[in-house]
């Protein structure tokens, strides 16, 4: 398995842990009833991040976020291996982006501002270059 596909599969596991640092402090928060309902925002009293704090609803973004992040990181890791093109870059490349993404969870949660921001560049950008590298 290459580096990136490694990286990858951390990525996957770590949106796993995600979904459960969300899903504790919701279903805590609002209780089964409503988080096993169709969730609804009409039946439900509003859309559900807005019924939690707002640190249990930074742990809600920051998942969705992981999910925008992870598709375009899937296709960089995709694109590199079926190609052949894994080097010493694209490897660190990807190691920065699970950093990053590890960082970003606990600067969301906390609203370090700009500090959340600046992590998702670090990441964002080392995606962008997994994939420019892919090209040229």
């Amino acid at each position: 398995m290459t580096p990136e596909l490694t990286v990858l599969t951390l990525a996957a596991l770590l949106q796993v842990v995600q979904f459960f640092l969300m899903a504790i402090p919701v279903n805590l928060q609002l209780g089964t009833a409503k988080t096993m309902s169709p969730r609804d925002p009409a039946t439900m009293g509003g859309p559900m991040v807005d019924q939690v704090s707002p640190e249990t609803g930074r742990l809600v973004r920051a998942l969705n976020n992981h999910f925008e992040g992870l598709i375009l990181f899937t296709i960089a890791c995709t694109v590199i291996t079926l190609s052949g093109q894994s080097t010493a870059l694209t490897a660190t490349c990807a190691w920065i982006y699970l950093a990053a993404r590890i960082a970003y969870v606990p600067a969301y949660y906390y609203g370090l501002v700009p500090g959340r921001s600046l992590i998702w560049a670090v990441g964002f950008g080392a995606t962008t270059l997994m994939l420019l590298a892919a090209l040229f």
